[in-house]
């Protein structure tokens, strides 16, 4: 296990705060690097490489070591997380947790397949929407559900207007078989400005809203309870 992984930032234990596995207690590995450039990405510490000389080069046993101290040993779930975490190789990582009783959990748009994901406690595929700026391979995403197996998957769709809304329930329709979660996107990414919590409010108003006027009843509503909580600070 040396081969190095470029890791943005390790931190926690904090709560997961969006998606399939929101509020769980949770220690994050954000890796560096990503194939996509979202219009609103809220991570651009972990994805633009203006910041590589930032990002630590980690062997998986380097990573786990960390993992632990910061859990205290206590085996909680770790999120793979970016960036897009798919285009670097997290198996060694995730065998070394997994034989001292940690769960992974990997959020990624479903651009790149990895075998790994088979090994997942939790596989959140999060498809980008038009707001994004980025298009969707949907033979890529179909993959990464092939390679995934039996792990348990998710489907997390970011919502910024009614364009993004009409596609999210193209996308739904089209991977019925998926739990699948909606979020208001934050269109307030910058980490040292302050975020209005009633904006955030707004939004998640006007999803939900949205939703129930449309009667789709399918999707779970969340907010980035997160954001709420602390900002756009990281590490948390």
């Amino acid at each position: 296990m040396t081969a190095r992984l470029r890791i943005a930032e390790i931190f926690g234990p904090t709560v997961q705060g969006e998606g399939a596995l929101i509020g769980e207690p949770t220690v994050f590995v954000r890796a560096g690097g990503c194939d996509y450039r979202c219009s609103w990405c809220d991570s651009l510490h972990a994805v633009d490489s203006a910041f590589r000389e930032t990002w630590a080069a980690m062997t998986p046993a380097a990573v786990f070591d960390e993992v632990e101290r910061l859990s205290g040993g206590e085996p909680l779930t770790v999120s793979i997380s970016g960036g897009n975490p798919a285009i670097q190789d997290f198996s060694g990582l995730i065998a070394l947790g997994r034989a001292k009783g940690y769960r992974f959990a990997c959020e990624t748009q479903g651009s790149v397949a990895r075998d790994w994901f088979a090994d997942l406690a939790m596989l959140v595929l999060s498809p980008k929407p038009p707001s994004s700026g980025e298009t969707p391979d949907w033979a890529a995403f179909d993959a990464c559900l092939a390679a995934s197996g039996a792990a348990p998957k998710a489907l997390k769709i970011v919502i910024f207007d009614d364009r993004d809304f009409d596609w999210a329930r193209d996308v739904a329709g089209r991977y019925p078989q998926l739990p699948l979660f909606v979020q208001p996107g934050n269109p307030e990414v910058d980490p040292d400005l302050p975020v209005d919590p009633q904006r955030l409010a707004d939004r998640l108003l006007w999803l939900v809203e949205k939703v129930t006027a449309a009667r789709w009843y399918r999707p779970r509503v969340l907010p980035q309870m997160h954001v709420l909580i602390w900002g756009n600070r990281r590490g948390v």
